[in-house]
């Protein structure tokens, strides 16, 4: 059914619009317990094992890539479609609207996405109160909730670390872990940071932010992880992961969009990023052995692929590009079987 709806009308829409909607959709469905609830029960099959990951149990493997709720809206929502946890962001320290559209397009031909959004959101203070509204609901405090957070594009890259370090402090009371953001293509010189003598004093700063945010909040520490893009070298993926285990960080999400397409300008997602995906999980996995976390997000489109990474090595999978195209149904069913 949702496919049919998708070639005959979402497709005809412009991209962002379509998002908005349909994301205006699942917030109000979400927003009404009992509808929530008998959506749940449609669309999640009950079979599905939790797996133990930063000290909780989670429904599932499959969870939802960080990009579609940017702004920490919709969290009840999207647990209702089924994921397991639900990576919120990019956030910034300061707001900014982002890249001028158009900025979001399809790629029919290869079921991806291109984009070069700008991390385009409200800005940490804002959501960290949406996410302290959230975290007093029910339904909020059973979600697992990630906040990646990113540099704000009118910081310098040699002040990036003090705002890494306020986005940290100020969403850490609320997340149940931090992905440290350095490999969007769609911030001027933030991949940059991806070198390891840049990224370690971000993430030195992350860690003493969310440390602080914590101790603020008396909770206990919160994990802490960093995600590359799948555009770095063998060598470099090698020295992130040493990095990660000489700071003790707790883990790594892998992989970002691609810049390696000819589509124009900006990220690519979807199918073409699942091969060099598992091969750099399966490369952090071999280099980090088997005590951090690593969450396997880039090409997912079926349940094969979900099961690719975790053979390569990866604790949890992420998606964005195939939920777009194969509906609100679809992540139970990836969870149900992997």
């Amino acid at each position: 059914m949702y496919r049919f709806w998708f070639e005959r009308v979402f497709v005809r829409m412009d991209p962002e619009f379509a998002h908005r909607a349909a994301f205006l959709a699942i917030r109000l469905a979400g927003a009404v317990a009992p509808l929530r609830l008998a959506i749940h029960a449609i669309l999640v099959p009950r079979r599905i094992r939790p797996i133990r990951v930063f000290g909780r149990d989670v429904p599932g493997r499959l969870g939802l890539a960080a990009g579609f709720a940017k702004n920490a809206e919709g969290i009840r929502g999207l647990a209702m479609l089924g994921f397991s946890h639900i990576e919120v962001g990019t956030v910034t320290a300061r707001a900014q609207d982002g890249n001028d559209p158009p900025r979001l397009w399809r790629i029919l031909e290869r079921w991806a996405l291109r984009n070069r959004m700008g991390f385009n959101n409200q800005g940490a203070a804002r959501v960290a109160k949406r996410l302290a509204r959230v975290r007093r609901t029910g339904a909020g405090r059973a979600a697992m909730v990630g906040v990646n957070i990113g540099k704000s594009k009118a910081t310098p890259l040699d002040r990036a670390s003090a705002d890494y370090r306020t986005s940290a402090r100020l969403l850490a009371p609320y997340a149940d872990y931090i992905a440290v953001n350095v490999s969007s293509p769609n911030t001027p010189g933030l991949r940059d940071l991806q070198a390891v003598d840049a990224l370690r004093p971000v993430l030195v700063a992350a860690r003493e932010g969310a440390d602080a945010g914590a101790r603020l909040a008396r909770r206990g520490r919160v994990p802490l992880l960093v995600k590359i893009a799948p555009d770095l070298a063998d060598g470099d993926v090698d020295a992130v992961a040493d990095l990660v285990v000489e700071l003790g960080l707790d883990g790594v999400v892998a992989v970002n969009t691609t810049i390696a397409h000819d589509y124009g300008p900006g990220g690519l997602s979807g199918p073409p990023l699942l091969r060099r995906g598992t091969e750099v999980v399966r490369r952090l996995r071999g280099r980090l052995g088997p005590g951090p976390t690593i969450i396997g997000v880039g090409g997912i489109e079926s349940v094969a692929g979900a099961r690719s990474y975790i053979e390569a090595g990866a604790d949890l999978v992420q998606a964005y590009t195939a939920f777009i195209y194969e509906g609100p149904g679809w992540p139970g069913k990836v969870n149900a079987v992997v």
